[in-house]
Parts: structure tokens; C-alpha cells; sequence
């Protein structure tokens, strides 16, 4: 029986990779840890809650994805009107001051601050085209654009970063002082998985699969150095003793074991075609549209055009599909809008940014756990060697008292994927939303990035170096420049292993 059993994990581990389609094998709530499974326990199947990405292509034009907010016989009743969505008809200073009086009441300082900055898109050419392109939201037709010399250029926007897989141990701190609701995965325990080739260099995206004797299991996808960070407290609630590790790419595959307590990397040698010349990306930008959230969607919307053409004139002259999921809340004129990729940048500007107005949100938390399960499961990302991101723009954690889906599952699935979520919080964000965002950013390998300000507690202060969040030793940036740099980082790792 010990003979065969190498063979049998093998085919086990190739089952996981190849049946992409099912259920997930794991408990919605972790149960407490117990003893290993016994030795003589069937090697049971587990397979994925995800499809793997498979397109090949974004040439599509941008198309909307609605699912309504209202009410049904599982949602709470829509909370009390805290806008004035008529006084959205007479203008866009309107509509930005009832957005300001959102579920965080917003001081008046920040209510003027945002009154003065508020403005359409910079772009006095798309403004014709965007009259007659944009449908009317929330039933409410989109107020005139200002006249050009009416604009007033947004403020400057800055922005810090950290990266909590590069200092794991004031993570671990970080989540041991913070008690907040959120769903829990442990991660305090960590092996780093390598993919090489017979030269040494890192192959990205090979799919990975991982199995406990007992049969749970996970998934990754490598990034482009050829990494990824296991976590098996993570998935597998018995704490098994060993695992299979089965690694494929382009029809070759490897089998290695992760042997807990091992202090090396877990290491697996394939061998794999050189990555194309020219790298892919799929970014997607994951909002929070409600009410408290009309400074940052604005500031986005005049930055992006900037942020795009920059990631188009890296060294590599990347290959960008762009993508959009907008959420409020249940209750609200819409629960999420999706817009899948494309690579018409002018008209995904025009078409899916631009019309997108704050608005609703009448409690604190927001319909994020389904926002991020639409861009986890229903995007079209692309296959083979692509670089895929998610920029999370949000300013308050999930609601937790939903039910499914949950954070938690679609950040395990996300790494599954190769999907890496970089999480950056606006004003207003808590204790609760930091842990949830840098939850997401770490376990997939992203970083987590946060509003600055002169004055941390007044945002109104204008850009600076402060945050009330509790992050230490992180640079800062331009909002813009640090996404750009990001995603250069992505693509170096890429190009560093060719």
C-alpha cells in the first residue's frame, strides 16, 4: 500500500488541477483545530469553487452588468433617503453636496472642501460624446458639464503603501492588536513556493496545487518572479503534517511535498516556454460607489487617463485590458455595475468611469463581498502569463451579516487565479475595513495603499504624509504615480525571469 500511495497523490493533485468547475471543498466557518487525519484515511478529492482564466483576448466593446439593489425577501429594508437625488437634477454641485451627507457625515469642512474640487472629466472633448453615451443612473438624468472655465483642476492626491509580505512579523502584530469581526484564515504560519526553470529562472503562472492528506486543498497561481505564499492554516482545519504540491504549465508538471515546519522554500524545477515579449495586464478597478465616496470616484476619474497612458509607455509597452465593478449596497438603486474588459481605453473612460456618480449607502459597511465575488468569478480575465490586479478604492469593510459569498472565499480563490488585490483606503476607512483590505492584499500577494493627508484626522487638510492607520516605515506617493509604480513592480518581476 506505501508503494502506491506517491502515484495515487499524484493523480489526486492532477485531479485538482484539471477539474476547475465545482464546488469548493471548505467549511463556510473554520472549526476549531484538530489531530491530523490517521494515516490510513482515503485521500479524498477536493476540488477548486473557480474557473481558471481562459481568455484569450478583451477586444470587446465596453457592455454594463447591472445587479439591483432593492429590496427582496432576504434584504433588509432600504434604509431612510439620506439625499436629496433632486437637487441632483439641477447640478453636479448638488448632487456632490447631498453625497457628502452619506453614512459618514462628513464635516463641513470636507462638505466645502469637496464642493470646491468637484468637477466632470477633464477631457472637454469627451463631453458631447459622454452626453449622449451615458445613461441616466438611479433614474436621475446626468446634470450638463461645466463650462471649461468653470472646471477646477482636482487637488493633488497622495498616498502611502505597505507591503505586508515583505514585513510579515509587524503584520502578525498588526492582526494581533486589532480586534475587529472579519472572517478568519490563518496565515501566522507561511511556506514560500518557487517555480524554476532548470536555469533558475522563475516561470509565472504556473497553476499549483495543493492537498492535505485529508483531502482539503488550495490553490495559487505563481506571480512573475515564479512565487507564491502558501498558507496551509489557511484551508486545511486538521493541520496536516505534509502535503502534495503538484505544479503545471504549458503541459509539463512537477510534483514536490511542503513538510511542515520545513525553514527552505518549498521548490519545484519545470520546465516552461519563455513568457511573451510582450506582458498582458488586466487590471480592474473594484469601487465603492456610495455616498462618502464622491471625492475619491472624481479624483479617479481625473486621474486615470494619466494612469493608463503611463502603464502603456513601460519598457514592456504592456498589453492593457481594463475593467470596472462598482457597489453600493441592498437597498440602494443598484447592489454592483460590471463592466467587463476591454481594451478600448477612450471608451471604457467614457463609457463606464466617467458616468459613474456616488450616491446611497445609508449604513457603514457595503456591499463589497458580492462586488468582489462578480470580479473574481464573473470577469473575463485573461489565461497564460497574464499579469491580473485589482485596485480596491473603498472607504468602509463588508457587511458580514449577509451571508454568502464571502471575502474570504473569493481572496482564496483570487490567489487561485493569480489575482492579486491591492486595497486602498479613503478617508473615512476604519479599523475593521484596514484589517479586511490588508487581509485580501496580503493573502493574494498584493500590497495595501492608503489616503495621506497633512492632517490625518481632517482630510480636508489637503495631501501630505499622515494616515490614521496603523502602519509604520511606508513611502508615499501620488495616488497616480504609486498605482503606475505598482503595477511596473508586477511587470519587472515578469520581465526579470526571461
Amino acid at each position: 500500500m506505501k508503494a502506491s500511495r506517491p502515484a495515487a497523490c499524484a493523480l489526486a493533485a492532477q485531479i485538482l488541477l484539471t477539474a476547475c468547475t465545482a464546488t469548493a471543498h471548505s467549511p463556510q466557518v473554520w472549526p476549531e483545530p484538530r489531530p491530523p487525519a490517521p494515516q490510513q484515511q482515503p485521500f479524498a478529492r477536493s476540488y477548486p469553487n473557480f474557473q481558471a482564466p481562459s481568455a484569450t483576448d478583451c477586444r470587446r466593446p465596453v457592455a454594463l452588468r447591472e445587479e439591483p439593489g432593492h429590496a427582496g425577501p432576504q434584504h433588509r429594508p432600504p434604509p431612510p433617503p439620506l439625499h436629496d437625488h433632486h437637487a441632483a437634477r439641477e447640478s453636479a454641485l448638488a448632487d456632490s453636496a447631498a453625497a457628502g451627507r452619506s453614512r459618514h457625515e462628513k464635516s463641513s469642512a470636507e462638505r466645502r472642501a469637496h464642493a470646491e474640487s468637484a468637477m466632470p472629466a477633464p477631457a472637454a472633448a469627451a463631453a458631447p460624446q459622454l452626453q449622449r453615451s451615458a445613461p441616466a443612473h438611479d433614474g436621475v438624468p446626468q446634470p450638463p458639464q461645466q463650462p471649461r472655465e468653470l472646471q477646477r483642476q482636482h487637488p493633488v492626491v497622495t498616498a502611502g503603501v505597505v507591503d505586508d509580505n515583505a514585513d510579515f512579523r509587524e503584520y502578525l502584530a498588526f492582526r494581533q492588536r486589532t480586534h475587529v469581526a472579519h472572517r478568519p484564515r490563518d496565515v501566522r504560519e507561511r511556506y514560500l513556493l518557487e517555480v524554476k526553470d532548470a536555469r533558475g529562472r522563475g516561470i509565472a503562472d504556473a497553476e499549483v496545487a495543493v492537498q492535505a492528506p485529508s483531502g482539503h486543498a488550495m490553490w495559487a497561481r505563481t506571480d512573475g518572479a515564479g512565487r507564491a505564499w502558501l498558507h496551509p492554516n489557511a484551508f486545511d482545519p486538521w493541520r496536516s503534517s505534509h502535503y502534495d504540491v503538484l505544479v503545471r504549465k504549458d503541459g509539463r508538471q512537477a510534483m514536490t511535498q511542503l513538510v511542515r515546519g520545513q525553514k527552505s522554500a518549498v521548490e519545484a524545477v519545470l520546465e516552461a516556454r519563455p513568457a511573451d515579449a510582450r506582458a498582458r495586464l488586466d487590471l480592474v478597478f473594484l469601487i465603492d460607489a456610495t455616498g462618502s465616496m464622491a471625492d475619491e470616484i472624481d479624483k479617479l476619474k481625473a486621474t486615470l487617463r494619466t494612469i493608463t497612458a503611463e502603464v502603456a509607455a513601460l519598457p514592456t509597452r504592456p498589453d492593457i485590458c481594463l475593467g470596472l465593478v462598482a457597489y453600493r449596497d441592498r437597498g440602494d438603486a443598484f447592489l454592483l455595475r460590471a463592466h467587463d474588459f476591454t481594451d478600448d481605453v477612450g471608451d471604457f473612460l467614457r463609457q463606464a468611469l466617467l458616468p459613474l456618480r456616488a450616491g446611497g449607502g445609508g449604513d457603514y459597511a457595503e456591499a463589497m463581498n458580492e462586488a468582489l465575488h462578480e470580479t473574481v468569478h464573473q470577469l473575463s480575465w485573461r489565461g497564460d502569463g497574464a499579469t491580473r490586479m485589482v485596485i480596491l478604492l473603498a472607504d468602509a469593510p463588508p457587511h458580514l451579516d449577509y451571508g454568502a459569498p464571502h471575502y474570504d472565499e473569493d481572496m482564496l480563490a483570487a490567489l487561485g487565479k493569480g489575482i492579486k488585490i491591492f486595497g486602498v483606503g479613503a478617508s473615512g476607512l476604519d479599523k475593521q475595513g484596514e484589517y479586511i483590505q490588508r487581509q485580501m492584499a496580503q493573502y493574494t500577494g498584493g500590497k495595501f495603499v492608503f489616503l495621506t493627508y497633512a492632517d490625518a484626522r481632517h482630510p480636508a487638510s489637503g495631501p501630505g504624509r499622515d494616515t490614521v492607520h496603523d502602519v509604520k516605515n511606508y513611502s508615499v506617493d501620488t495616488l497616480d504615480r504609486l498605482v503606475v509604480r505598482l503595477v511596473a513592480e508586477e511587470l519587472a518581476k515578469r520581465d526579470a525571469g526571461r
